[in-house]
């Protein structure tokens, strides 16, 4: 007997490991004895080949040690997962209808070049089934690998791949894996999820493409047969279905469609490498799961998270809504199929129309129903399925396509996609609160509510039919269109001279009012609004704001800002509201008031505060909105007793949103809008924290391409405006990315940017901050009032992008599509942010302001700058 020291447990294991070699080449025993005793050991191996087979306990793994791939669930399974990720997510399954029995199993490569799993000395459980046969001689030389990427391949003895995991998808697909068809060959890809959370046999739902164009993913049960859920449309960047992937637009998604060769293939890659894999569970949920700092899952994304997701829950023609009860509604002048049965809240019989439609009435199908039907607009819908997509036609051309071909039931135009219409039953549509798509539905003239001269016209056309002969028709004819043309003029006039007598022209408008009764206002203001947007915006009775802010109480104040107070209210119903009242004094006019109130009103996102509507009486002018119960970001962060409520979960939360309402405006809304006045005290916080950005007074629409503005006008916020725009009357994208980052930096450190001051060196606030950074001791800004529980790499990730969104120059600060993506990456590194120089700073330099408010005064706003 030999006496063995061992220095520490990983010595003593190789040792031992020897000592089994050593056994085993005296041993006379099988091969198969002794490579069960080296498993016992867990030893790694980087390769299977014939002569080294891989037994239960064994374990495979990638060069850089991110995958394996080994036994599981009581050596039942092979499959592959990641390594020391918890909790353990086997992404793809060997053998998963044909679980392993025998204890003496192992994977190996057989004599005819394939990997295979065998049981004891049975006959193959599961094989690669490779077609190409080799010698044995060649087969010794043949090879299983598992590649960093998390994909077994066999290799064959002239090292070219001959096999590949990735061509029989699991459950899962890892980055740079391919989902879809190729409709030449016939092969397709599809994920197929697991039984149940233990038992990875094919389940009921399986994922993939389906063939329309453009294509959509969708989530089948009953081995393909019936649609679960699906995404909508792809349009280059993003399934248009999901508005939550509308900030991720940049995340690495990409479907390749190659008509020509005839395939389609989704797939995704993370710029920066990030641990991640995309799902569908044995509940038929789509998952996009992240490891942060290589250490746990978190689900980032998913899909269907609502009954609305579910695919025709409220059958043809009807509409669901997440947010209202019943979730389901037909569309407006469709009615339900069966009351019965939508009592019984069973929706899936959907709706019917009203009215027939002039094509479905007139047996001529001819261009002549031009005119008789019309569309209704919808909004913020998931476009319904079985879209045909109409090459090379513009918006308007896109509409007299569907007018002339009595079929189309619905047209949308698409940004990035164009022209789509549809010709069956409207189905699988979902009205979103922000994102999705404006739809224009078919109905009849009757339907529409707009009669101004169509029966007149409708006289003049059924004239021309009666008339006999090709030359009395032409007459007939000339003699209806000029007949129209005069009696417009007429009526037209009649209007006008109407108008004039009355002087100011009687609106009626819809609001929330003391009585609940409609009543007529003759302010030029309020026609104004009702001329932009006649059919959804509220206009409130200023008796009843009156009676719900207490007559303006100073009580109900909330806060004061560049353009006047803001009120709590109480309506009658109960609903709390927001009033903003224009203040004579401010800086701010008219102009500004019409601006906010019909610019917000068409902008729709969960990160940007909701207005309700307006009130104008005279000379009070005010914007009605929602309460939010936690006012703004500046009465905690600035606070010394409230800071300390504002724990990094909540500030992380906070800077994710504003980026996401920014991203919103710059890129995904209907209209690019630059805000240029984004700052803490217009970051309202909602019951549980979540931020959204308000004060649209001074934002401007700018033209899809236009990436620069010149004014002579400069408004703003000293302290947030960018060096450009403070200098030289330029704004852009890029001066609301310069006010986000001075933004973020407050909210890390607690500090007003205008209120700063550092010993003797006169450092400004973000000369300072990139000093710290610099140096390595970007944590020495944040806020004292953060416990140590905050996440540093959070922290100083967010202090990065702060500092590349505040660089002088604007070609050098990143979009809000690289901030959004940077910030849910987990980016460890980028570009070195530049120093800072442009500053401004506060000619009293107080490091510990006074807090005599509990509101934002705007003391440091801009009225006008004359610029260069």
């Amino acid at each position: 007997m030999y006496k063995v020291s061992c220095n520490g447990e990983t010595s003593c294991m190789k040792f031992c490991f020897r000592c089994i070699l050593l056994l085993c080449g005296f041993s006379i025993s099988t091969a198969g004895s002794c490579f069960l005793l080296l498993s016992q050991y867990g030893a790694e191996v980087y390769s299977i080949t014939s002569s080294q087979p891989l037994a239960p306990g064994q374990i495979l793994v990638s060069p850089g040690h991110l995958f394996e791939l080994g036994f599981f669930d009581g050596s039942k399974y092979v499959g592959i997962w990641h390594k020391n990720i918890s909790p353990r997510k086997v992404v793809w399954v060997a053998n998963r209808e044909k679980p392993l029995t025998d204890t003496l199993s192992s994977l190996r490569i057989g004599s005819n070049g394939n990997l295979e799993l065998v049981a004891g000395k049975q006959n193959p459980v599961w094989s690669t089934n490779i077609t190409t046969q080799v010698s044995s001689s060649n087969s010794t030389s043949a090879a299983a690998l598992l590649l960093e990427s998390g994909e077994l391949v066999v290799k064959n003895s002239m090292g070219d791949v001959v096999w590949q995991s990735f061509d029989y998808p699991s459950d899962t697909i890892l980055p740079s894996m391919l989902v879809g068809f190729d409709s030449k060959s016939g092969k397709r890809k599809f994920l197929t999820s697991w039984k149940g959370d233990n038992d990875p046999s094919a389940g009921m739902f399986l994922v993939g493409l389906e063939s329309q164009t453009p294509t959509q993913v969708f989530i089948w049960i009953n081995n393909g047969s019936t649609p679960y859920w699906r995404s909508g449309p792809w349009d280059r960047t993003k399934f248009i279905g999901l508005p939550e992937m509308d900030h991720q637009y940049q995340s690495g998604f990409k479907l390749d469609d190659d008509p020509i060769l005839g395939t389609k293939y989704f797939s995704y890659t993370l710029l920066d490498n990030t641990i991640s894999y995309l799902d569908i569970s044995s509940k038929g949920l789509l998952n996009f799961m992240l490891s942060e700092n290589g250490s746990n899952w978190y689900r980032n994304w998913g899909a269907p998270d609502s009954p609305c997701d579910r695919y025709g829950v409220c059958g043809p023609f009807g509409v669901c809504t997440t947010s209202e009860s019943p979730m389901c509604k037909c569309l407006e002048k469709f009615v339900p199929k069966s009351d019965e049965e939508w009592r019984k809240q069973n929706w899936t019989g959907g709706c019917v129309r009203q009215t027939k439609l002039f094509c479905d009435s007139n047996t001529n199908k001819s261009v002549s129903s031009r005119g008789r039907d019309g569309f209704q607009k919808r909004v913020r819908l998931k476009v319904p399925d079985f879209h045909e997509y109409i090459t090379s036609l513009e918006s308007e051309d896109c509409k007299m396509y569907c007018l002339n071909n009595c079929p189309c039931l619905a047209y949308a135009f698409v940004n990035n996609i164009g022209c789509l219409v549809w010709s069956k039953d409207l189905i699988d549509m979902q009205e979103f609160s922000f994102g999705g798509t404006d739809i224009f539905i078919r109905l009849a003239h009757a339907d529409l509510g707009k009669q101004h001269y169509c029966s007149i016209l409708g006289l003049a056309v059924s004239f021309s039919v009666l008339c006999e002969g090709k030359q009395i028709k032409l007459i007939a004819s000339l003699a209806a269109i000029c007949f129209i043309s005069i009696l417009g003029s007429i009526v037209f006039g009649w209007h006008r001279l109407q108008r004039n007598k009355k002087g100011k022209r009687q609106v009626k408008t819809k609001y929330f009012g003391s009585t609940g009764t409609t009543v007529t206002s003759t302010d030029p203001l309020q026609e104004y609004i009702r001329e932009h947007d006649p059919s959804e915006l509220f206009i409130y009775d200023f008796d009843c704001i009156l009676v719900a802010t207490n007559t303006f109480s100073n009580t109900n104040k909330l806060g004061e800002g560049g353009f006047g107070p803001v009120y709590k209210g109480k309506l009658q119903d109960g609903n709390e509201i927001a009033v903003k009242r224009l203040s004579s004094s401010s800086g701010q006019g008219i102009e500004e008031f019409k601006n906010e109130m019909l610019l917000i009103y068409k902008l729709q996102h969960k990160n940007l505060v909701k207005i309700l509507g307006c009130c104008v009486k005279e000379d009070e002018k005010l914007l009605i909105y929602e309460f939010m119960p936690n006012k703004s970001l500046d009465t905690f962060l600035f606070d010394p007793t409230k800071r300390s409520l504002l724990d990094w979960a909540k500030r992380f939360n906070i800077i994710q949103g504003v980026a996401r309402g920014l991203l919103y405006l710059h890129h995904d809304s209907c209209l690019k809008v630059i805000h240029r006045d984004l700052k803490v005290s217009n970051i309202l916080l909602d019951e549980k924290m979540n931020p959204k950005i308000s004060d649209f007074g001074l934002a401007r629409i700018v033209e899809g391409a236009q990436n620069l503005v010149n004014t002579r006008k400069v408004v703003g916020t000293l302290g947030y405006i960018s060096p450009e725009y403070a200098m030289g009357g330029i704004f852009s994208e890029k001066s609301d990315v310069y006010s986000f980052g001075v933004l973020l930096l407050e909210i890390i450190s607690g500090r007003k940017n205008t209120s700063f001051y550092y010993n003797e060196q006169q450092l400004g606030f973000l000369p300072y901050a990139w000093h710290l950074w610099s140096e390595g001791r970007g944590l020495d800004l944040a806020d004292e009032a953060l416990t140590s529980s905050y996440s540093y790499s959070e922290l100083l990730r967010c202090l990065h992008i702060g500092l590349l969104c505040v660089q002088d120059n604007a070609a050098d600060r990143p979009t809000m599509a690289d901030v959004v993506f940077m910030l849910i990456s987990s980016v460890t590194d980028g570009p070195v942010p530049k120093r800072p120089i442009f500053t401004f700073q506060s000619p009293v330099c107080d490091p510990q302001p006074q807090y005599v408010n509990a509101f934002s005064a705007n003391e440091a706003t801009i009225s006008m700058i004359e610029g260069r």
